[in-house]
């Protein structure tokens, strides 16, 4: 069957270095789960070494063309084609209710997404491995302190143990990537349910990095955050100052505040 033609619009760059592919796959621990979800597989370069690691495993391909060239060259019982995009998808309803990790060459244009859908799920993820860009790569295992600390980083951070294990060169795709990319680990912290109200959490977050060259106490104005608690020494901090800890002491004490939205 002829190769699948890579599409500008899905953020396809196809990895060709099997040795690459391999490391990827190796990267799984199974001490928790037993089901792997793979997103984007594109020509299956990386499937090749996920199929004989687990007896339930998923491929979600948005794209029609690579689906078929699938389907033709993995007829393995174990193995299960969804053609869908993935960040639709109901995790229930697509995957059943076990443990699962998520693992792939992912499409670079929505790769920051699917960590928020990560997020969203991570009740059944505790783990996961992927490709992105390099940049999007060390903002997630990005720590406290510096212009690449943001959103994504605190987030993440807060529910996962974030590693960036190596850097790719753009030659190994096909199409070549104008950028590097990069692979990081997520494993899941034993304790990731927090002990705050966690809606509150990620307002205060998204809502402090939105301005992030302010100080907090101006960023979180529209939050109408009660005076005296606005006087606290923490308030004179930018948000890139705080680690997730300091995001959750904050979420405790204005949720035992009486704040207007």
């Amino acid at each position: 069957m002829k190769p699948v033609r890579a599409k500008k619009k899905l953020g396809q760059h196809f990895l060709t270095d099997l040795n690459i592919a391999k490391r990827i796959s190796d990267t799984l621990d199974f001490k928790s789960y037993n089901t792997i979800v793979e997103i984007g597989p594109g020509m299956g370069v990386l499937t090749q070494f996920l199929i004989n690691k687990s007896n339930d495993l998923f491929l979600v391909e948005i794209d029609t063309e690579s689906v078929a060239f699938l389907k033709n060259a993995y007829t393995n019982g174990n193995l299960k084609i969804i053609e869908a995009d993935f960040l639709k998808l109901d995790f229930k309803n697509s995957f059943g209710t076990n443990p699962l990790a998520i693992i792939g060459n992912f499409p670079y244009n929505i790769s920051t997404q699917i960590v928020f859908k990560t997020l969203e799920n991570r009740h059944q993820i505790p783990f996961f491995a992927g490709m992105f860009q390099k940049e999007v790569a060390e903002r997630i295992c990005e720590p406290p302190g510096s212009k690449k600390y943001g959103i994504l980083s605190v987030l993440t951070q807060l529910f996962y143990k974030t590693e960036l294990l190596f850097i790719v060169p753009p030659q190994v795709f096909s199409p070549p990537p104008k950028v590097e990319s990069a692979v990081i680990r997520l494993v899941r912290k034993q304790n990731f349910h927090l002990e705050c109200d966690e809606e509150l959490l990620f307002k205060l977050v998204k809502l402090s990095f939105q301005q992030r060259r302010k100080t907090l106490r101006n960023s979180l104005k529209k939050m109408n955050i009660p005076e005296m608690l606005r006087e606290d020494a923490i308030f004179d901090l930018r948000p890139e100052k705080l680690s997730g800890d300091d995001f959750i002491q904050l979420t405790k004490r204005i949720g035992h505040g009486n704040i207007s939205n």
